[in-house]
């Protein structure tokens, strides 16, 4: 299966990375080479901007805050997390939303901003009780642990 998305991405992908397809977006991830996937991330974002994709969009910022979050490069990431953020928020995508939020969160926690950490993962909170996602009850915990 990989191999047919390879000739269809026109990637080469060796056999110890990791590759996820979804429809029109393409997302890489290798931890021991996250600069190459965030290049790809790049190019997913790229991609999803040529042809209208606003759901692709915001996953390939969300993606990209993520890669930059797991390189320490928090100011980035949280630059990328706010980007998806507004167009979560412009396509009504509230899990997105609430994940973007927590993920601001907790880059902003590690820059040691824990004030605006809390009330960025309160946000969150809301929105995943609203629509009933099971990640509520992790938010919750982590806010609690922010407030000792």
């Amino acid at each position: 299966m990989i191999s047919y998305y390879n000739s269809v991405q026109g990637l080469f992908i060796s056999p110890h990375k990791l590759v996820y397809f979804s429809p029109a977006v393409l997302a890489y991830s290798d931890l021991s080479e996250i600069r190459t996937g965030i290049e790809y991330h790049g190019q997913s974002l790229a991609i999803s901007r040529e042809i209208g994709d606003r759901q692709g969009e915001g996953n390939s910022l969300g993606n990209l805050g993520n890669a930059c979050d797991t390189l320490g490069e928090l100011v980035g990431a949280i630059e990328y997390y706010e980007q998806a953020l507004k167009i979560c928020r412009e396509i009504g995508d509230r899990r997105g939303e609430g994940n973007c939020l927590f993920n601001m969160s907790r880059s902003s926690v590690r820059l040691g901003m824990r004030a605006k950490a809390i009330q960025l993962a309160k946000s969150a909170f809301e929105i995943f009780k609203q629509i009933d996602n099971p990640n509520a009850e992790i938010v919750q915990r982590q806010i609690e642990a922010w407030q000792k």
